[in-house]
C-alpha cells in the first residue's frame, strides 16, 4: 500500500520556512491578506452577524481576533469558525485553479492564524504552516477529481478540515505520528451538502460549511496534540475519505510531485464577488462593453457556452435571494451590464430587485461547450445579441488573479483597500503593508480591523465662544 496519508503527514511535519521559494512565500502572504480583507467586507451581512454573535457567546475570553471591524477576541476554535464563515460571506475569498474544491484562505489560513494569535507564534511559522496546509489540502482536492461535489457534498466543507488540521499541526511543530492523527481526526469532521444549490433556499449554510471546516481544523489538531488518535489511512483506505465521499478518485494525486511542485502557487484570487464559474463570463461582458459601448437595455439575448457546472448548478435565471444571486451565472452576467461588477457593494438589495437586471437574467441561456466535455475548464464563450441585430462574441479563459495572471502588489493593495473602504483607511493601509512583511513579525497580535472613526460635530456654542473671549 502506498500509505499516502502517512506520506503527507511526514512531508508536512518536516517542512520548514527555509525550504520555501520566494514566490511561494508571496502567494501564502497574498492569500492571508486577501482573506482578511474579505472577512472585513463580509462581516456586516445578516448571516455574518448571526455567526459572530454565536461565536462571541461561546468563545469569549481568548486571544484570537475576529477580523470584523472592531472584532472581539475569542478562543481559537470560535475565532476560526467565525473568520472561516465570514471569509466566504460574499463570494470574495480565494480558491485554487484548476478547481480542486479548496478555499485555502477561509478553511486553512484562518485556523492557523487563530492559533498563532492564541499562542503568540510569529509570521515565519505561520507562513510555513499555511504552505504545509496548502500542499496537503490542494492535493487532496485534486485527488477527489471533484466527485465529492458530483455526489452532492460542498467540496470546501469536506477538504477544509484536513488543511486546517495540517496547518495548525505544523504551527505546533507536530511530529509525523501526531500529524497523521490530526489528519485521521479531520476526516471524521468533513461535512457540507449542496442541497441549497438545488433547492434554491437556505444559502446561508454555504457560508457555514467553510466556518465549520476552519473550526474543525483547530479541533482535530488540538485533540491530536493531547494524544487523541485517528485512522492512519483516512484518505486512501477502503472506507476513507476518497472512497466514501468521491467514489471514483485519483489517490495517486495525493503524493504526485510532492516536494517538487508547489501546489500553493495554484491559489487564485477572485476578481469579482461571484461564484468562480461566473468570472470568465463577467470578464467577457466587461470586455465587450468596453469595446463596443453598448448598454444593458440594448441586449436582446445572451448565450454562454461553458462547463457542465455553469450549465446546471449555476444556471439559476431567477435567484430567490441575494446569496443565490451571487451563485447564479445569469444574474451575474446581467448585473455586469448595469453595475461595476468588481465592487462587492454593487451586489445589494437594490440591484437584486432591479427589474432591468432581473429581466436581462431571464434572457441568458447556457450550454456545455465542446472543450468542456473533454476536461475541466473555466473558459466561456459569451455571445450577446443586440436589439439592432448585431452579434458580439468573446471567449475568455483567464483573468487577473489566476495563477497565470497573478495580482501584483499594487493590484493586491487596491483590492485590499476596496474591500476595507468602510474601515479606518489609514490603519488599513498600514495593515496591508505589515501583512506583506509578515515574515518579520515575532507575534501577530497586531492583526485586527479598525472601524472607521466616527465624525464628531463641533459643539461650540455662542456661550462657549463668549467664555473663551473673556479669558
Amino acid at each position: 500500500m502506498a500509505q499516502e496519508t502517512l506520506q503527507l503527514a511526514k512531508y508536512a511535519a518536516a517542512l520548514r520556512y527555509s525550504d520555501l521559494p520566494g514566490p511561494v512565500v508571496q502567494r501564502a502572504k497574498d492569500a492571508i491578506a486577501d482573506t482578511i480583507a474579505a472577512i472585513a467586507f463580509g462581516a456586516h451581512l445578516p448571516w455574518s452577524r448571526i455567526i459572530v454573535d454565536y461565536a462571541g457567546r461561546r468563545g469569549a475570553g481568548g486571544r484570537a481576533r475576529v477580523f470584523a471591524p472592531g472584532g472581539a477576541r475569542l478562543q481559537a476554535p470560535m475565532a476560526a469558525f467565525a473568520n472561516g464563515a465570514l471569509a466566504h460571506a460574499f463570494e470574495m475569498d480565494n480558491l485554487t485553479w484548476p478547481n480542486t474544491g479548496v478555499h485555502a484562505g477561509a478553511t486553512m489560513c484562518m485556523p492557523a492564524l487563530a492559533v498563532a494569535q492564541e499562542r503568540g507564534i510569529g509570521g515565519r511559522e505561520l507562513i510555513a504552516a499555511v504552505v504545509a496546509g496548502n500542499e496537503v489540502m490542494i492535493r487532496i482536492g485534486r485527488a477527489t477529481k471533484h466527485n465529492n461535489e458530483g455526489r452532492g457534498f460542498h467540496a470546501p466543507g469536506t477538504t477544509g478540515p484536513f488543511g486546517g488540521a495540517v496547518a495548525v499541526g505544523r504551527l505546533l511543530k507536530f511530529k509525523h505520528a501526531t500529524m497523521t492523527n490530526a489528519l485521521g481526526i479531520a476526516g471524521s469532521l468533513s461535512c457540507g451538502l449542496l442541497e441549497f444549490a438545488r433547492s434554491g433556499t437556505g444559502a446561508m449554510v454555504k457560508r457555514l460549511h467553510l466556518g465549520r471546516a476552519a473550526e474543525s481544523g483547530v479541533l482535530a489538531a488540538s485533540l491530536a496534540e493531547q494524544g487523541f488518535t485517528g485512522p492512519q489511512s483516512v484518505l486512501e483506505g477502503p472506507f476513507g475519505f476518497l472512497n466514501v465521499y468521491c467514489g471514483e478518485n485519483d489517490a495517486g494525486a495525493l503524493t504526485r510531485r510532492l516536494g517538487e511542485e508547489w501546489a500553493t502557487l495554484r491559489i487564485m484570487l477572485k476578481r469579482f464577488p461571484v461564484h468562480i464559474t461566473s468570472h470568465t463570463s463577467v470578464q467577457a461582458i466587461q470586455d465587450l462593453q468596453r469595446e463596443h459601448g453598448y448598454a444593458g437595455a440594448d441586449v436582446a439575448s445572451i448565450h454562454i457556452a461553458g462547463n457542465q457546472k455553469m450549465a446546471t448548478v449555476n444556471n439559476i435565471p431567477a435567484p430567490a435571494d441575494l446569496m443565490m444571486a451571487q451563485y447564479s451565472l445569469p444574474f451575474c452576467v446581467a448585473l455586469a451590464h448595469h453595475r461595476e461588477a468588481r465592487d462587492p457593494a454593487s451586489f445589494n438589495a437594490k440591484s437584486f430587485n432591479d427589474p432591468a437586471i432581473r429581466a436581462l437574467a431571464a434572457k441568458v441561456t447556457i450550454t456545455v461547450a465542446d472543450e468542456a466535455r473533454a476536461g475541466h475548464t473555466l473558459a466561456s464563450t459569451v455571445t450577446v445579441t443586440l436589439n439592432d441585430g448585431r452579434t458580439l462574441s468573446r471567449r475568455v479563459d483567464s483573468f487577473k488573479g489566476t495563477p497565470e495572471q497573478p495580482l501584483d502588489r499594487a493590484e493586491m493593495r487596491e483590492k485590499f483597500l476596496l474591500l476595507t473602504q468602510h474601515c479606518n483607511h489609514a490603519s488599513m493601509a498600514l495593515l496591508f503593508e505589515r501583512l506583506q512583511n509578515i515574515e518579520s513579525e515575532r507575534n501577530l497580535d497586531w492583526i485586527k480591523i479598525d472601524a472607521a472613526k466616527k465624525k464628531t460635530r463641533a459643539r461650540a456654542s455662542k456661550t462657549g465662544a463668549n467664555k473663551r473671549k473673556k479669558k
